[in-house]
């Protein structure tokens, strides 16, 4: 696939008067319309890329495939073939929840790509391990039950799950965002994708990340709680954790001013 159809298979967007550039990716059944709070703030300093997996937004979905993207390696496929289309170098990587795990995998193949990886709401792991005293959120037969009922009752499966992703009670028009874009994804690519986040287990690939990161932790997430960032903290190279005021796990949407200080002020640090 030449250079074209990848930046159209994507829905790619570029922005900004800079030349550095800073790379912006959506989690599970988002598009790259949840930025538009943040990226604002980075357009005068910065190349500012954004883009829809595919099956997610206004990708092409007639180039998905099951057998791609039934695993976190498609997607980190996707990040390193927009990437090669436009020849970028030394990218920041800004990527939200499972998105953070897909940059970790891309930077791992190619980690002269990346510079530094900004990973909000990141998770490795989604599954608690008390063998290993890890703590991920989520018993297995709490993630079985909500791909069951995502299988039986898609619509009520993403009403239910909005909310808790979100949580932020006082901005309702969040949290029917989420519903309405995880309502607009077709289903079975859905299935597929909420599979290969929430089954993934990424913690033995962390101390092979070599690129230095900024972890944004909400202080109350259900989805990725806080001993998540601790482990990431703890597991990373070169790894600044932050503990954000915010709560929920969309902090770049219900909490944009913090989430653009925290990601600028760990930038600034760094010239």
């Amino acid at each position: 696939m030449n250079s074209q159809n990848i930046l159209v298979r994507n829905n790619v967007k570029i922005l900004g008067q800079g030349q550095k550039p800073i790379l912006f990716a959506h989690g599970f059944g988002c598009d790259q319309n949840m930025w538009r709070f943040v990226t604002p703030a980075f357009e005068s300093e910065y190349k500012v890329i954004l883009f829809d997996y595919v099956g997610s937004g206004k990708s092409d979905l007639s180039a998905y495939s099951i057998e791609r993207y039934s695993n976190l390696s498609g997607y980190a496929q996707d990040i390193l073939e927009i990437c090669d289309s436009l020849a970028l170098q030394k990218i920041i990587f800004a990527g939200h929840s499972v998105s953070s795990v897909i940059g970790m995998l891309a930077s791992i193949q190619y980690p002269d790509l990346f510079e530094q990886l900004i990973l909000v709401c990141p998770s490795p792991c989604y599954i608690n391990d008390k063998s290993n005293n890890y703590i991920g959120g989520f018993e297995r037969s709490d993630v079985e039950s909500l791909l069951d009922i995502m299988e039986k009752n898609y619509i009520g499966w993403a009403s239910f799950l909005a909310p808790m992703i979100v949580q932020n009670e006082n901005q309702p028009e969040l949290i029917q965002e989420l519903t309405t874009s995880f309502c607009s994804t077709d289903p079975v690519i859905a299935n597929c994708f909420a599979k290969a986040t929430f089954y993934s287990d990424n913690r033995s690939d962390l101390p092979k990340v070599t690129i230095p990161s900024l972890t944004l932790q909400c202080s109350d997430d259900a989805i990725a709680p806080i001993e998540v960032g601790y482990y990431l903290h703890d597991h990373l190279y070169q790894n600044t954790l932050k503990i954000m005021k915010a709560t929920g796990h969309c902090p770049h949407m219900s909490h944009p001013q913090e989430t653009i200080s925290l990601i600028q002020q760990y930038l600034r640090n760094l010239e």
